[in-house]
């Protein structure tokens, strides 16, 4: 009874193996593959810092590294202040010094942080209305941000 069973196990494991096994040649490009995209990453991460240090006064560029957000002034509002953080993550908006919501704004594919930064100060800096209409908002509570329903975008 117990072989019989054991036996019958033995087989679904060998089945579910054989299923799910890929072959030795994808396997072993696969290490080479991940280590060529971490190496590609790394230098992505690198130039974007860099672009970041040349975009930035050095005022703003130690603000950034030592708060871990940078504060970018709104252009349209003279006591608008938007925090934009060092790494990913919702930008906080400020009016007279107060929290009045958080913003999210994602580029599509993945970037390095340091050209999210840099997304968000120019998006700011050159057309805050659209950026404004483009983010979801989240209004601040007792606890934190809570998301506001998206406005019905008007067609143009």
């Amino acid at each position: 009874m117990f072989t019989v069973i054991g036996l019958e196990l033995f087989f679904v494991l060998l089945i579910a193996c054989l299923l799910c096994r890929a072959p030795y040649g994808v396997l072993a490009c696969q290490g080479q593959a991940n280590a060529g995209r971490r190496s590609d990453w790394r230098d992505a991460q690198e130039r974007a810092e860099a672009l970041l240090k040349e975009l930035l006064s050095e005022d703003e560029y130690r603000q950034l590294n030592r708060r871990g957000y940078l504060e970018v002034p709104s252009p349209s509002r003279p006591r608008r202040t938007y925090r934009v953080p060092r790494h990913q993550g919702q930008v906080k908006v400020f009016d007279d010094g107060v929290p009045t919501m958080a913003l999210c704004v994602q580029p599509v594919e993945p970037i390095p942080d340091g050209d999210v930064v840099v997304m968000h100060k120019l998006m700011i800096e050159g057309n805050e209305a659209e950026y404004l209409r483009t983010a979801n908002r989240f209004e601040p509570t007792l606890y934190g941000f809570i998301a506001v329903r998206p406005r019905m975008r008007t067609q143009r």
